[in-house]
């Protein structure tokens, strides 16, 4: 059997992660931590492009990784147009427009196809991305604002929240297009999604300021309080709280959870107060997410970095337990989930996916007047035609 080298490259909020892969077998893999205080010091995300391709450089050379013969490139997607689930392979489109961050979303991984670039001019090998967080399956209901004209984004840690439901489909013995799950990754940012029949039907914009606060994310706020107590701040500064500077940051001025933790395991009392109104703001999109999936929900999987706090789950049993089992998978399944995309690929089982710059979603058309609800979405996409009107939830 032939052996095939990937490397998959993963730029988040607070760390670079990188690893390298031989079919099957992840062979090395670093993370590297990132203090909001450093990158902050970056005009723009796209101005850390050198210093986290200088972490990736370090990592090659320390483990003597020879990418002359390497076959693939993951670079984890960022903020291009919004794309249905599955691999890609890595365009001039899709660097110009993630770069552009045309799909909206600012925010560290937008930097992954353009790390993947980077690598390829200088080694060579396919380039890929895989599930970028702008995969889009929302319902109907789940894009409508209380402001005409403006709706909302499909915006998660969708790598590893596929990535891990399918796993945990596996383990309970059913197929993920078989389950009801709620999925939260919880880390630098946190996504909490409401999957059904193998789609991420509804969750909060993870990368636009909404839901709980995080380490790196201010969360959601009353546009009053946003008009009334931040008109001094500037458009790039409310964006920086949105995805680098609110959260933690902004509390304690690190997005370090560790030194956060150990503080309120110490004592500390806002370190304390700060701390567990995050797990509680966790709780209540858990909850909003329930009641999504019409209180049906198979398992609450909890995933991320920040899971390895037994205190996050010890509190999200508290107060969601109730709802579901909760199954909890410390750290992430993206390097993994990357490198097996990319591999299926390689071998011929499965062919990429073209990046056209055209979102999945444009809105409602005006023939298309019946909503589609969250429990609506498996008779509705089994009569969609192969060309969808849009505002339906098939995803091309």
């Amino acid at each position: 059997m032939q052996t095939y080298k990937i490397l998959a490259v993963n730029p988040g909020s607070t760390s670079t992660k990188v690893s390298y892969h031989e079919n099957e077998k992840m062979i090395f893999q670093t993370d590297v931590f990132h203090d909001s205080s450093v990158l902050l010091k970056f005009p723009t995300i796209n101005d850390q492009l050198d210093y986290r391709l200088a972490v990736i450089e370090k990592f090659l050379k320390s483990k003597d990784i020879d990418l002359n013969s390497i076959d693939a490139i993951v670079g984890r997607g960022g903020g291009c147009c919004s794309v249905k689930s599955g691999i890609y392979e890595i365009n001039d489109k899709l660097i110009e427009d993630t770069r552009e961050a045309k799909g909206g979303l600012y925010h560290s991984s937008m930097l992954g196809v353009q790390l993947a670039d980077e690598l390829h001019k200088r080694y060579g090998g396919r380039m890929f991305m895989m599930d970028p967080p702008v995969v889009d399956e929302l319902c109907d209901y789940a894009r409508i604002t209380g402001v005409k004209g403006i709706y909302r984004r499909a915006v998660s840690h969708a790598l590893n929240l596929k990535a891990t439901a399918k796993h945990h489909a596996k383990i309970i013995g059913k197929k993920y297009e078989d389950c009801r799950f709620i999925a939260c990754h919880i880390d630098g940012g946190i996504s909490i999604t409401a999957h059904l029949d193998g789609r991420m039907i509804d969750g909060n914009d993870a990368g636009g300021g909404e839901g709980p606060f995080t380490p790196t994310r201010m969360g959601s706020m009353a546009v009053t309080d946003m008009n009334n107590r931040m008109k001094g701040f500037s458009h790039d500064e409310i964006r920086s709280l949105c995805s680098q500077a609110g959260g933690l940051s902004s509390h304690f001025g690190t997005s370090n959870s560790n030194k956060i933790h150990a503080a309120a395991e110490a004592g500390d009392p806002e370190a304390s107060r700060v701390w567990n109104a995050m797990i509680y703001q966790i709780c209540k999109w858990i909850g909003a997410m329930a009641a999504v999936l019409e209180g049906k929900v198979d398992a609450i999987i909890l995933t991320g970095g920040l899971m390895r706090f037994d205190d996050v789950e010890q509190e999200i049993q508290k107060r969601c337990g109730w709802i579901a089992p909760i199954a909890v998978y410390v750290g992430e399944m993206e390097q993994t989930a990357m490198a097996d995309g990319a591999l299926q690929v390689l071998r011929g089982e499965i062919q990429p996916e073209e990046y056209t710059g055209v979102p999945v979603w444009t809105g409602f058309d005006d023939e298309h007047q019946k909503f589609d609800t969250p429990l609506n979405i498996r008779k509705s996409s089994a009569e969609a035609n192969s060309t969808p009107k849009l505002g339906s939830n098939d995803i091309r």
